[in-house]
């Protein structure tokens, strides 16, 4: 018998390609906009206004990630996985020179950025990251109005008769109760583990399969592997200042010429230089609204694909990988377990900064990507769910306190910090049999408690910490 919180999160729904610099705050709100306008549909052409209204930490933090200028794109048909960060650029300015918004990509509606209601004191009931758009004729007369919540990781959930359902991105498909192998707890994936003789990443397949071909599944994996390595390309080719105001300029580029110039033949050596490098890379291009993978979030979206280039360059599989398709093997290994992981702490508890602190965002990537590089390690079942235990208590109470509520300070090398703790928790779970005194679950639901207990203001308000210490300017 399965927990009653067994909820299934495929691996599609986890890892997104979204833009920066926020899953929270800038791809969950530009998906719930633009539901909004698809829920409006043949009535388009009668609207003449809008209002829109943020509450909580969505307000609190929101203009410092971009998310009016995110709800405006949602709401001109644009999506977070399919809009470039040229078309945001374009299309942002030309609504700051108009004053107004193509609703729909069609109608023409004088609204802005500046119009947007911030009610940061305001926390509704469901999610302090709430919205909630209305739509009116010429006469004043509403045409449409929803509630959004956006629950962390760039989900959503719409509120309606009283409870919720989720808005899915257009790729996504609802598996729901269909999955062959559910599981709600670490514990129950163990036993299916067992059971069926299957790895952890051969459970997720499986499941997987339950609405996609194994041809799809494995071209989606290689697909989120292959935008991560763009990022990346990205991340240390491009150099100046992060946008904000904080002065805070790019070091991928300069740490990139580094490291090739003195480890040309990518020696073990340097092997969490190389960590480093890949999570500030990231971390940046998603500070300064670039195209990154949610993974889970965007504020830890460089956890997991530093962890992989050890993975793909580090570990006795890879130095043992005779060919590209060798090397993609362990990428889909990586990217499954580290997905049924993550499926755990979006059911069992939060990975949203502003519902648990970043112990949700940066601790649960740790714990996944851990997970996932023990499974490369030849790990056991029993090992990898170690790995992803010990990397999550040693991230237990992490704040979430941005300096000027941008994605920069400090989320960027906090990701490298939490990517080299990943590495050191797989490689200690390697060197035990799987046997040990705290479960995962457990750790889980001591996150789920710290971030209850934790603070209002370390909760991506910018009201504490860091963000109150440190002078902007």
């Amino acid at each position: 018998m399965t927990s009653p919180h067994t909820t299934y999160v495929g691996v599609l729904d986890l890892f997104t390609v979204g833009i920066g610099p926020s899953s929270s705050h800038t791809v969950g709100p530009m998906r719930a906009a633009r539901d909004f306008v698809d829920r409006i549909g043949e009535s388009l052409p009668d609207v003449a206004g809008l209002e829109v209204e943020l509450f909580g930490s969505l307000a609190a933090t929101g203009r410092g990630h971009g998310t009016p200028h995110a709800v405006l794109l949602g709401l001109e048909g644009c999506a977070p996985d399919q809009v470039s960060t040229a078309e945001v650029r374009e299309r942002t300015d030309r609504m700051e020179r108009e004053r107004a918004i193509r609703l729909g990509d069609a109608i023409r509606v004088a609204y802005t950025a500046e119009d947007i209601v911030m009610s940061p004191h305001t926390v509704l009931a469901h999610h302090t990251n709430g919205l909630r758009l209305t739509a009116h004729d010429g006469a004043g007369a509403p045409v449409a109005e929803e509630t959004y919540f956006s629950v962390g990781g760039g989900f959503v959930v719409r509120e309606v008769d009283g409870g919720h359902e989720p808005v899915r991105a257009r790729h996504q498909r609802d598996a729901a109760g269909q999955v062959p192998l559910p599981f709600g707890t670490a514990a129950e994936l163990l036993d299916v583990c067992t059971r069926e003789r299957l790895s952890i990443a051969e459970v997720a397949l499986r499941n997987e399969l339950a609405t996609r071909t194994e041809t799809e599944v494995r071209a989606g994996v290689l697909g989120i592997r292959d935008a991560m390595t763009e990022c990346v390309a990205c991340g240390t080719t491009s150099s100046g200042e992060l946008p904000g105001g904080l002065g805070v300029r790019r070091r991928a580029p300069a740490w990139a010429a580094r490291l090739r110039e003195e480890d040309p033949d990518r020696d073990a050596a340097y092997s969490q230089d190389w960590v480093n490098l890949v999570a500030l890379a990231v971390n940046e291009e998603n500070a300064d609204g670039g195209r990154v993978v949610t993974a889970p979030t965007n504020g830890a979206a460089g956890v997991i694909p530093a962890v992989l280039e050890y993975a793909t360059h580090y570990s006795p599989a890879a130095r043992a990988a005779e060919d590209a398709a060798a090397l993609d093997r362990i990428a889909v290994t990586f990217l499954l377990t580290a997905a049924a992981i993550g499926s755990l702490y979006k059911a069992r508890a939060s990975i949203s900064g502003a519902e648990v602190g970043c112990q949700g965002e940066v601790g649960s990537a740790s714990s996944m990507a851990a997970g996932g590089l023990a499974a490369v390690l030849g790990g056991t079942p029993e090992q990898v769910e170690n790995a992803a235990e010990i990397a999550m208590e040693h991230n237990l109470g992490l704040t979430c306190d941005p300096v000027g509520g941008l994605v920069q300070i400090p989320c960027i090398e906090r990701n490298a910090i939490a990517a080299g703790k990943a590495v050191n928790a797989a490689k200690m779970a390697m060197w035990g049999d799987g046997t040990h005194r705290v479960s995962l679950d457990q750790v889980i639901e001591t996150m789920r408690q710290t971030g209850r207990d934790m603070s209002d203001k370390y909760k991506e308000t910018a009201t504490g910490g860091l963000a109150v210490n440190v002078v902007e300017c």
